[in-house]
């Protein structure tokens, strides 16, 4: 969370007490109100004029003249920045560990992520792994399909599969490519996918490893990529309608352009990438995202970054409104990546 600077004790309460009144009922914060719920005897007078510093000094607002006081971006960023997650409740830590058993994959367990953040949350849950070339290999598969073409099935030691279908100049028999499943497999199983690539490459220019017809058949996979991954990330959302509901002040088409703006992976890992740049295991909170879109200006992100027992970087966030239950958020962020941290695939 940004630094900010100090201020007055007394006005610090205040200021809590506003914001903490304004998450409730999402209305302009009077000085009676706070009166009623402070413990330190100061008039409502005393309260209003201390309402009015913080106003001068871009912690409040007043949508009215005869209204209340709201809390600006800048009182919502002082809040969170005292905050810690509150103790999530044992109902919730326990649906955490039930709802990861029984999975096998990183991805059954990042999608599994962003739908429990979304249900413990109410708001918007979003769960992303980074592939990377450090991933093991575990196994090929080669499939001999129609028109020369060649299904590759590439499996890591973290259970992630990938498959992909290339096109050959020569027709590939199923023996062919059973030698060439088999050298891989036997030669480069637990080997990091860029260092079995570069290796493979490597020796098909020294030695002839095969028959003449399979290694014939492993130079054409190799230049269509054989051991080669995508690297663009896995993301799952779960809760973008829950946006619907909220009082965003957006017109229609501003609110279908953000809705639309959160369908693109690209956005969205940009939003991660952008807000979330702790080590892993350190929360962060960031309030208004209007440099992500102007749309997302009352919103906020909770996010945290994981690494998972593979080694594999994953990012955990809850989007919602600036007028969220912050503590209660943080919790559900902190425990569904520990979750995820501990899972073993």
């Amino acid at each position: 969370m940004p630094n900010v600077p100090p201020i007055k004790a007394r006005h610090l309460e205040i200021l809590t007490s506003v914001v903490r009144e304004y998450i409730e009922t999402g209305e302009p914060v009077g000085s009676r109100t706070i009166s009623r719920h402070r413990t330190l005897s100061l008039s409502p007078a005393s309260i209003r004029n201390a309402m009015a510093d913080l106003a001068d000094e871009g912690y409040l607002s007043q949508p009215h003249t005869s209204a209340g006081r709201v809390p600006t971006e800048k009182a919502f960023r002082y809040y969170v920045s005292s905050l810690t997650a509150a103790r999530m409740a044992a109902v919730d830590s326990d649906r955490l560990r039930s709802e990861f058993s029984g999975l096998d994959s990183v991805g059954g367990h990042v999608e599994r992520s962003s739908h429990i953040l979304m249900e413990l949350t109410r708001n918007v849950g979003i769960a992303a792994a980074i592939p990377a070339l450090a991933q093991e290999l575990d196994q090929i598969e080669l499939v001999p399909l129609a028109e020369q073409r060649v299904l590759i099935i590439l499996v890591t030691r973290d259970h992630i599969v990938r498959n992909r279908v290339v096109a050959l100049e020569q027709p590939s028999s199923a023996d062919e490519l059973m030698s060439v499943r088999n050298y891989v497999n036997r030669n480069f199983s637990g080997w990091q996918l860029g260092a079995a690539r570069r290796e493979l490459l490597r020796r098909m220019l020294e030695e002839r490893a095969l028959y003449d017809a399979a290694h014939s058949q492993l130079q054409a996979l190799c230049r269509k990529g054989l051991l080669e991954v995508d690297t663009s990330p896995e993301v799952h959302m779960e809760g973008a309608s829950n946006l619907l509901a909220l009082d965003l002040r957006l017109t229609r088409e501003k609110m279908r352009q953000l809705l639309r703006a959160l369908e693109e992976k690209s956005r969205l890992m940009e939003l991660l990438d952008r807000f979330l740049d702790l080590p892993p295991g350190e929360l962060d909170v960031r309030v208004g995202l209007e440099e992500i879109h102007p749309a997302m200006k009352d919103l906020a992100l909770i996010g945290i970054n994981v690494r998972l027992g593979s080694g594999l970087p994953a990012k955990v966030a809850v989007l919602g409104p600036m007028r969220m239950h912050y503590e209660r958020v943080m919790a559900a962020v902190l425990q569904t990546s520990r979750a995820l941290e501990n899972a073993r695939f």
